[in-house]
């Protein structure tokens, strides 16, 4: 049975600023990574068009990284950006990511959906990643 996540934050930013941070490598590398300031994203690739691909990997503090990489499947700016997500390693099960941007009063909500998760630990296991990343985001923005 395949387990779908949704998290929801925030920001005080107009929606072209939250989706730019989603999309441009070079902030994606501030802020992309599941984990507080000790963490970091050592990679960060965008070829933002569909079907263009792209990677992050992340290093823990005690220097183990992670990657995650897919392709996109929307990108319509600012409003929406969808993306196959596989780790790259033990777990090769690929997943949907959708995230929205919804603009309102000049402040904008993501609202990211994680569907196609193989097991309830690992959708709890990305639903902790997601918003210690959202939080990263958020002091981004904030910057």
């Amino acid at each position: 049975m395949a387990h779908t996540l949704r998290v929801e934050r925030t920001y005080e930013a107009p929606a072209r600023a939250v989706f730019d941070a989603w999309t441009s490598p070079e902030v994606m590398r501030r802020w992309w990574h599941a984990g507080d300031a000790s963490w970091e994203t050592r990679v960060a690739e965008a070829d933002l068009r569909v079907g263009g691909v792209y990677r992050v990997t992340m290093r823990a503090p005690g220097g183990a990284e992670y990657t995650a990489r897919g392709d996109y499947t929307v990108v319509d700016p600012p409003r929406r950006l969808a993306f196959h997500w596989t780790w790259d390693g033990d777990d090769p099960n690929e997943t949907l990511i959708d995230v929205e941007f919804i603009e309102r009063d000049g402040a904008t909500t993501v609202v990211l959906t994680q569907s196609g998760l193989s097991s309830a630990s690992s959708k709890e296991g990305h639903t902790g990643g997601w918003q210690e990343a959202l939080e990263n985001l958020s002091h981004e923005l904030e910057a």
